[in-house]
């Protein structure tokens, strides 16, 4: 990875952290569903205008509009729905290291379907130690959590199994620009989300009249979504579907870093510990490190 490269995954750690506050916001008045729809199509509408005032043509998407139904369903539409779902049921922390064992997911499913992203020791052993850092991050309030049911933590599994597969899905768009993958992806998921909201729920029951929700849900869809994504394709395509799944560890430890800086909250001594392990867990998985080490030990031998 790159220097550019690094700097989106760091970018995007603190956006899709900051979708977990939003979004616990919103869904306290918003149905899950009902959420999903408002945050795919307002992200959808921005990238459209993005693309009109750029003059980037969005006709590769329509040309390829069956991939990107399957790219809305795997990235958008199912995580979404199961995120939201399980966060009406359990704290904000443990889901988050849920959804944290998305690169774990990824490299196993990238080891199945992909031929240049192989299972390594040094892949293997970055996940789980970026596991660990997260879930250490957590702390007492993940154990606090705990009780919540069983089918709400399986929700954020199973969103972050989706990712996964989401993530070698979207290899096949690396020819496309990362701002047309983000608008064909949400553009499709709005068109998915419409009739299935429509059908769920009376109009009455999706609209606030809470202008904080308003807010949340707008910064969730501009600035954690429709921005996100551009940052993600983008990664992906230029680091490939492993590295970018790393983002998932950087999500607890933006969390945390974000209520600091802007909530006055104290860093504990166990948390600068969880943010020492994923910052290692992210050093193990590049290996540059390690290979910089080979190659002065190479150098020292006679």
């Amino acid at each position: 990875m790159s220097a550019s490269d690094w700097g989106q995954l760091v970018l995007l750690g603190a956006l899709w952290g900051g979708s977990f506050f939003f979004a616990h916001i919103a869904v306290a008045e918003i149905p899950p569903l009902a959420l999903v729809l408002y945050r795919v199509s307002i992200a959808a509408l921005v990238l459209h205008v993005w693309l009109r005032l750029r003059n980037i043509s969005f006709a590769p998407a329509i040309a390829r509009s069956a991939s990107f139904l399957g790219l809305a369903l795997l990235n958008n539409i199912i995580p979404f729905s199961l995120i939201f779902s399980g966060q009406t049921e359990i704290g904000a922390g443990l889901a988050s290291v849920l959804y944290a064992t998305t690169p774990l997911w990824t490299v196993l499913v990238a080891n199945l379907l992909t031929a240049d992203e192989k299972l390594s020791a040094s892949k293997l052993a970055g996940v789980a130690l970026g596991i660990t850092g997260a879930a250490i991050m957590i702390g007492p309030g993940l154990f606090a959590n705990l009780g919540g049911p069983t089918w709400a933590k399986l929700a954020i599994i199973g969103a972050a199994i989706s990712y996964a597969f989401a993530a070698v899905f979207a290899k096949r768009f690396r020819d496309m620009k990362p701002v047309v993958v983000a608008a064909g992806q949400l553009s499709a998921s709005a068109i998915v989300m419409v009739p299935i909201v429509l059908l769920l729920y009376h109009p009455s029951e999706i609209v606030s009249t809470n202008i904080s929700i308003w807010l949340s849900i707008g910064t969730l869809a501009i600035v954690t979504t429709a921005f996100a994504f551009i940052l993600y394709f983008n990664l992906i395509a230029s680091a490939g579907a492993t590295n970018a799944s790393l983002v998932t560890l950087l999500v607890p430890a933006s969390a945390i870093i974000l209520s600091t800086a802007f909530l006055g909250e104290r860093l504990e001594p166990y948390e600068f510990l969880g943010l020492a392990l994923i910052v290692s867990s992210l050093v193990v998985v590049d290996g540059r490190l390690l290979r910089w080490r080979r190659r002065i030990d190479a150098r020292k031998k006679p």
